[in-house]
């Protein structure tokens, strides 16, 4: 299994292109045991663009940088900056040298403050998510561990969601994307084409919003062959350890229950919203369904790993979900075929535009608030809750992650060990061996899960 653990910790960075790390072997005698003191730390204020240089402090204001305490730290040689499993006040950023990091006993990563990578946190959360011990004199920066969470609770404006509400700082690369343009004129003069839920789904949550009772759900829910079939195979699963077979849609709805029932229902709905008349498109829509499938079953067992923190059901809706805001981009390519023959620019348009377009679609669908935010936050990696427990964007984001593992992308991935979300599930549990077990021996109940949603 060796090999397997440095592909796990290899794969957290398999799409940062520019990213070098080397992953070597390591026993566990040469993990450090205790964290050393800097050798010395100095108070000087770094100007605000060196700053910038790093993430997330990039996407902050000018001012909020400005105001940020922070330290540099000084280390000699072998010393050890933090231990695995230690509470970690300070995030730290490597500014010169070179480090070796242990997120477990058998594997490390080496990194050198000139790789891009670097701009990235060598911490994150609350507890270290490795060991890390210098290979040579190193230059630290330490900001105040709060400063992340702040700052997403400064920015986190999740009131009623409108088309006025998009982002308006265009990136540079997308000033001469004349589709981006073009969209987000439609967005701006509400001219977008937004999905809505099939009558089923809308009937089933207002039956049981106003408790209705298990009949008249079944009710609705019997007009629906497909789904009927779809609760069956469910109820009769390994998901709920059945003793005898449900054999109509009374008793899967009884044995699953009206809330479960409800997210399910509404989770198979989706399915239909994934659709083009252009052959080309639906492709991407069939590729984006799959994805959606695939990172929605991760949710799902991770949640269930979670120790009650998070709904399994509730996990696996805010999988399906991430990546909705994708579909009125792709309706507006094919409503302006012509227009727009060159696929390219959509691929740029969707990467900028999708957490935003999504937290619309899920405000107009009435999806309640806890699921508002996971199209925004989804890929935010540095994304940090401020909740001991494990909260449901942190699953969500720990499941985006893993389903990058082996595949190409455009946007940096940071080693697993610096994301909050990795220190949260409790109990050790995120190691190698889990995440590989979830990625393979778990691909029966992933099976499971998908040809359900299928």
């Amino acid at each position: 299994m060796n090999w397997l653990k440095k592909l796990f910790i290899k794969e957290s960075v398999v799409t940062a292109k520019t990213a070098t790390a080397a992953v070597v072997k390591a026993d566990a005698k040469d993990i450090p045991e205790s964290s050393t003191p800097p050798s010395s730390i100095s108070q000087e204020k770094l100007p605000v663009q060196t700053l910038k240089r790093l993430i997330p402090l990039r996407n902050m204001s000018d001012e909020y940088v400005a105001n940020l305490s922070h330290a540099l730290l000084r280390y000699n040689k072998g010393a050890t900056l933090f231990q695995l499993g230690q509470t970690t006040p300070k995030i730290l950023y490597l500014l010169k040298g070179e480090i070796e990091v242990f997120p477990f006993s058998e594997a490390s990563y080496v990194l050198n403050a000139k790789e891009p990578i670097a701009k990235l946190p060598l911490n994150g959360g609350r507890l270290s998510g490795a060991t890390t011990k210098a290979l040579s004199e190193i230059v630290v920066l330490a900001i105040d561990g709060d400063f992340m969470f702040r700052w997403k609770k400064n920015t986190e404006h999740l009131p009623e969601v409108t088309i006025e509400s998009i982002d308006t700082e265009i990136p540079q690369e997308l000033v001469d994307n004349r589709f981006f343009s073009s969209f987000s004129r439609a967005y701006w003069d509400k001219k977008l084409n937004l999905p809505t839920l099939p009558t089923i789904a809308m009937k089933v949550k207002e039956a049981v919003e106003k408790e209705l009772g298990v009949a008249e759900v079944v009710r609705i829910i019997s007009t629906d062959t497909a789904i009927v079939a779809k609760l069956i195979q469910l109820a009769n699963s390994p998901i709920y350890s059945p003793i005898s077979p449900a054999t109509n849609c009374h008793l899967a709805v009884t044995r699953i229950g009206l809330e479960q029932t409800r997210k399910l229902v509404m989770s198979v709905s989706l399915k239909q919203l994934f659709h083009s008349k252009n052959k080309e498109l639906m492709k991407r829509m069939e590729a984006l369904w799959k994805n959606s499938l695939y990172v929605s079953s991760i949710c799902h067992i991770l949640a269930q790993e979670s120790g009650g923190a998070v709904d399994p059901e509730d996990a696996l809706l805010a999988g399906l979900v991430c990546d909705i805001g994708t579909i009125p981009i792709i309706h507006f390519v094919e409503e302006n075929a012509a227009d727009y023959p060159d696929l390219s620019q959509l691929d740029e348009t969707v990467s900028y535009l999708n957490a935003s377009v999504g937290t619309m679609v899920l405000n107009t669908l009435g999806f309640p608030d806890n699921l508002l935010k996971i199209p925004k936050y989804a890929e935010e990696w540095l994304y940090e809750s401020g909740e001991e427990e494990l909260p449901l964007i942190d699953i969500v984001i720990l499941a985006k992650f893993h389903s990058y593992f082996g595949k190409p992308s455009s946007k940096p991935i940071p080693y697993i060990n610096t994301i909050p979300a990795y220190t949260k599930l409790g109990d050790g549990k995120l190691t190698p061996d889990f995440s590989l077990a979830l990625l393979s021996q778990a691909k029966q109940r992933i099976d499971a899960m998908m040809n359900f949603l299928t």
